[in-house]
């Protein structure tokens, strides 16, 4: 769009791809079930299969796996390892590491291993690299990585992005407060299939997912309203999601009143080009030497590091930041 013009953002054409996966399935294999479910474009994965291949090619199997008697250390310095060549090997300006990992369970009081996503996010660290959580688990907010992140000097950005049914709580929610209606309850229900619904099907996960969900309310309300949001896996839904919020509302003289609304979206297509320009933002919060919570992207997120919680709000923060860049490019 043109506010971000001229802000030394990476070109499209100049982002390598890679990482850690625990999908043993070749990325053309599945661009073309993504084709094959309305997702992509079809024809797109046939004509892309070369970049695909080049992409699968620089994927290494993720982990933890299940049976890996390796110590968190020793699992942090093998993921910094591989960081490290894959910007050496392509002759890279610089990485930036992006969870998007199904959730995971919050970690329990006290647990003497860290969870997968704080891993990552410690040999990010450690190899040099930004860091974006676009997922809620736990990340960089392990309380035994904030003196590494603190000293690391590098720009992070999280957590959990927004995509479908908080994106739109994150706009109407400051609505009501601003027109003095009185939010007695918000109550919503999302049904998913995909990678994302077979693992919120976990109930620890989905716990740590609306944790989220509930945190974006009741930072724009002031309190959390009365009801709960319930996620449900329907396989047969593959990477569509519906998400369904009933929201009840006194007005003037206490008059009650209620709001309903049906979202239907596809999870990959809303997330997708959030993942390109977190990315691409990040690396040139890097270039300019940003560190720290980066501002203004709370703009993508549901639980963001800092910002104000309102889409508006966060908006203009994210124009802001983009006015920042431009002056340092």
């Amino acid at each position: 769009m043109p506010p971000f013009a001229d802000c030394g953002l990476p070109p499209l054409d100049g982002l390598v791809f890679g990482g850690h996966d625990t999908n043993t399935c070749p990325l053309p294999k599945r661009a073309e079930a993504l084709a094959a479910g309305g997702v992509l474009p079809h024809g797109l994965p046939a004509a892309l299969r070369a970049e695909l291949a080049a992409a699968d090619a620089a994927i290494r199997p993720g982990g933890p796996q299940r049976g890996d008697t390796r110590t968190d250390e020793e699992l942090i310095t093998a993921f910094a390892a591989d960081m490290t060549a894959f910007t050496r090997e392509h002759g890279l300006a610089r990485t930036v590491v992006v969870n998007v990992a199904s959730t995971e369970p919050a970690p329990a009081p006290g647990a003497d291993r860290l969870p997968p996503s704080s891993l990552y996010a410690a040999a990010a660290l450690r190899a040099g690299c930004p860091y974006v959580n676009f997922t809620p688990s736990t990340g960089l907010h392990h309380p035994r990585l904030a003196r590494a992140a603190a000293a690391s000097g590098l720009p992070w950005a999280g957590r959990d992005g927004k995509t479908g049914q908080t994106l739109l709580r994150s706009v109407l929610a400051p609505m009501f407060l601003q027109r003095a209606l009185e939010v007695r309850a918000w109550s919503g229900s999302n049904v998913l299939g995909g990678g994302d619904g077979a693992a919120l099907a976990d109930p620890a996960a989905a716990a740590a997912k609306n944790a989220g969900k509930a945190r974006a309310l009741t930072d724009t309300l002031g309190s959390a309203p009365e009801g709960e949001t319930h996620i449900d896996d329907v396989p047969a839904m593959g990477d569509w999601k519906t998400a369904w919020d009933h929201v009840a509302f006194d007005g003037f003289l206490g008059t009650r009143m209620f709001l309903q609304t049906i979202w239907q979206g596809c999870d990959s297509a809303l997330a997708a080009p959030l993942v390109l320009d977190l990315a691409r933002l990040t690396a040139a919060a890097h270039a300019a030497g940003t560190t720290g919570p980066v501002p203004g992207l709370g703009f993508y997120f549901k639980d963001p590091d800092e910002g104000p919680p309102g889409l508006t709000e966060q908006w203009h923060a994210l124009l802001a930041l983009a006015e920042r860049l431009r002056g340092d490019a």
